[in-house]
């Protein structure tokens, strides 16, 4: 079996490379400094407790390799440049190559079932910052995380059982889960915290905008008839491999990290958006989630990176979008909402 991890940067990265330490056959595909920095120098994974320099084989597209029956597609990228490396998988690989979709989101796979017959999903809870060309940090150790798979829309079989067991091999806490979905869609709900980083940066995610809008995302999840694993269930799965809240967490997620590095874009059309999507689709109102979507995606193009003094200023406006007139009304910070943490 060889992977194929496409989009090297934080999880993607720090897969690829613990995967080829573990002595599973491994190809990066990396774009970008980042990819040109990984084929010059190598990888270097920074670590609470050892930092190497992984020498990891690495191209420039998916389209410059051969692939065969053995081979295995990890995509890693941020969801809103799925579809293009979809298409250009499909014109190389054939259609039943598994493609398992280590994400934040739920449209990837949804996605990916277009073109390829297996497709997999992952719920990743794996603390990682990848922000400077050639370099990644992995926040927790030993175990670097949690990557619980299973096949999409359900069920668990021979090779996601396989995908979870080289995981595991290469450090990571893995399960093959036949309702891999439902974890995926609790996740979502954390992760429509992600915009509110991007704008005023990982401090602000402990305030009210956060709890409104997951208190939306909750709303459409139970009108769209969705199951979503509970709290409870997620506190007892990280238990203490990957807490919510903990001094080895990297200093803001995703989003965060694409805006300061200006990539010109972020994935909150498939976080925010896919509550927005659902509600307008179920008929539920989704201002906090609107807002937050496209504050992200304006300071975004104009590659404005998180600025905290905007903190209150989105408050404000996520109160005034919520129809909450003041602090001492309606929601406060700190109440729950139906999800907790970033």
């Amino acid at each position: 079996m060889r992977f194929v991890v496409v989009g090297a940067g934080a999880i993607g990265g720090l897969v690829g490379a613990r995967l080829h330490l573990a002595g599973e056959a491994v190809l990066l595909v990396a774009r970008g400094d980042h990819g040109r920095a990984v084929r010059h120098g190598g990888l270097t994974i920074e670590a609470p407790d050892s930092t190497t320099v992984v020498r990891v084989p690495s191209v420039e597209d998916v389209r410059s390799t051969e692939y065969g029956n053995g081979d295995v597609v990890l995509l890693a990228t941020k969801s809103q440049h799925t579809a293009e490396v979809l298409t250009a998988l499909s014109e190389v690989a054939v259609a039943t190559t598994p493609v398992v979709c280590v994400q934040n989101g739920v449209e990837n796979e949804r996605r990916a079932l277009r073109q390829f017959a297996n497709v997999y999903g992952v719920c990743v809870m794996c603390p990682a910052t990848h922000l400077l060309p050639g370099a990644v940090r992995a926040c927790r150790a030993p175990v670097a995380g949690i990557l619980d798979v299973g096949r999409y829309p359900s069920g668990v079989d021979d090779a996601a059982r396989a995908v979870a067991a080289a995981f595991v091999s290469a450090g990571f806490a893995a399960e093959a889960r036949p309702d891999i979905m439902r974890w995926k869609y609790a996740k979502l709900l954390l992760n429509l915290g992600n915009a509110i980083e991007a704008v005023a940066g990982p401090a602000a995610r402990g305030g009210r905008a956060f709890q409104l809008a997951v208190r939306e995302g909750v709303a459409c999840l139970a009108a769209a008839g969705i199951d979503v694993a509970s709290v409870d269930e997620d506190a007892a799965r990280r238990a203490d491999i990957v807490p919510l809240r903990s001094p080895g967490q990297p200093r803001g997620g995703s989003s965060w990290q694409s805006m300061m590095r200006q990539t010109g874009n972020v994935e909150a059309d498939y976080l925010n958006g896919e509550i927005v999507l659902l509600g307008r689709l179920h008929g539920i109102p989704t201002p906090v989630n609107e807002l937050l979507q496209r504050l992200a995606n304006e300071n975004a193009r104009a590659r404005i990176v998180p600025d905290p003094a905007a903190g209150e200023g989105l408050e404000q406006q996520v109160s005034e979008a919520a129809g909450v007139e003041s602090t001492t009304n309606g929601l406060r910070s700190g109440q729950s909402a139906g999800a907790s943490g970033p």
